[in-house]
């Protein structure tokens, strides 16, 4: 089986693409030079390709790379790509949570771009993950440089809300099955093994660095200020805006109607210290002060 991942470089998409042989595997990347709303581009790209990882997402916005580009335009330009290249099935990456009447650009693109593959006509999976986590990640990376920079941390909202962390590899897990025929046709939540609030989150990752960390909580209007801050001033935000809204309500349950995963492809281990272990960001290589110090500036991971 060949297969075309698009967003091939970036954290879902990498793991994915290590999964496969070099001959297996066609890399679809901005990075690489094929934009995923260039149907020319992502026609040749998906030449000879039995399915279609539809990975590229963005969290935030940045210049001409929009949630209506990359989640609207994109989608539309693989599922014509993918018709014309005579791809069998697409694999959606999209959000547990993505919904229409939210108010969120983040949310309602995504659900349009799900609604776009469901009625394609063709051989479709979506699968609405959860938070994941694992080496590049945007949860146990951003928690340590919190925890590294300032030992304090504001849970979001002054009720806070659950999440589900999965495991990259499991999530990848999950990707491979669908792209090898299972889950045909339908639209499944991927959630991780454990759920817990993010407060217990940090604590976790603050214990496995050996740091005390001071928890409180906060209104999530001060999130939303916290990340639009974050999000002028920081290469690589330690909270964009769109995740700030994804804490606010929960990453636990699947926003419209979804199926579950069967038994077998359920993730199921928990947020625990070796898997936290796992996901650090490499440390040693730049040293604890570089690494705070990067991470004050928003240096690049």
């Amino acid at each position: 089986m060949r297969v075309a991942i698009t967003g091939g470089t970036g954290f879902v998409g990498s793991h994915l693409a290590k999964r496969f042989s070099a001959t297996d595997v066609s890399i679809v990347s901005r990075r690489l030079d094929t934009p995923v709303d260039d149907v020319e581009k992502l026609t040749s790209a998906f030449d000879g390709c039995d399915a279609v990882a539809h990975c590229a997402g963005i969290n935030r916005e940045v210049g001409d790379q929009t949630f209506d580009r990359v989640h609207i335009q994109g989608t539309a330009a693989v599922i014509e790509a993918a018709r014309r290249a005579g791809v069998r099935k697409i694999v959606m990456l999209s959000f547990l949570r993505a919904r229409p009447g939210t108010g969120s650009p983040y949310h309602e693109s995504k659900w349009v771009a799900e609604e776009m593959i469901r009625s394609s006509g063709l051989d479709y999976t979506i699968l609405k993950a959860g938070m994941v986590y694992g080496r590049g990640d945007h949860l146990v990376d951003h928690l340590t440089r919190t925890v590294l920079t300032i030992p304090l941390f504001a849970s979001v909202g002054l009720r806070e809300r659950t999440i589900s962390p999965i495991p990259v590899d499991a999530l990848v897990d999950v990707l491979g099955a669908a792209l090898g025929g299972r889950l045909s046709n339908q639209t499944v939540a991927v959630r991780g093994g454990e759920t817990l609030l993010l407060s217990e989150a940090v604590r976790r990752v603050a214990h496995v660095l050996d740091r005390r960390v001071v928890v409180f909580p906060a209104p999530v209007a001060f999130h939303y200020v916290l990340a639009q801050l974050a999000e002028w001033t920081m290469k690589v935000p330690l909270l964009a805006k769109s995740q700030a809204r994804m804490l606010a309500e929960g990453v636990t349950d699947a926003a419209m109607p979804a199926a579950e995963l069967p038994c077998d492809l359920r993730p199921t281990l928990p947020f625990n210290d070796a898997q936290i272990r796992g996901a650090l960001p490499e440390l040693e290589a730049v040293g604890w002060r570089n690494f705070r110090w990067s991470a004050a500036i928003g240096g690049d991971r």
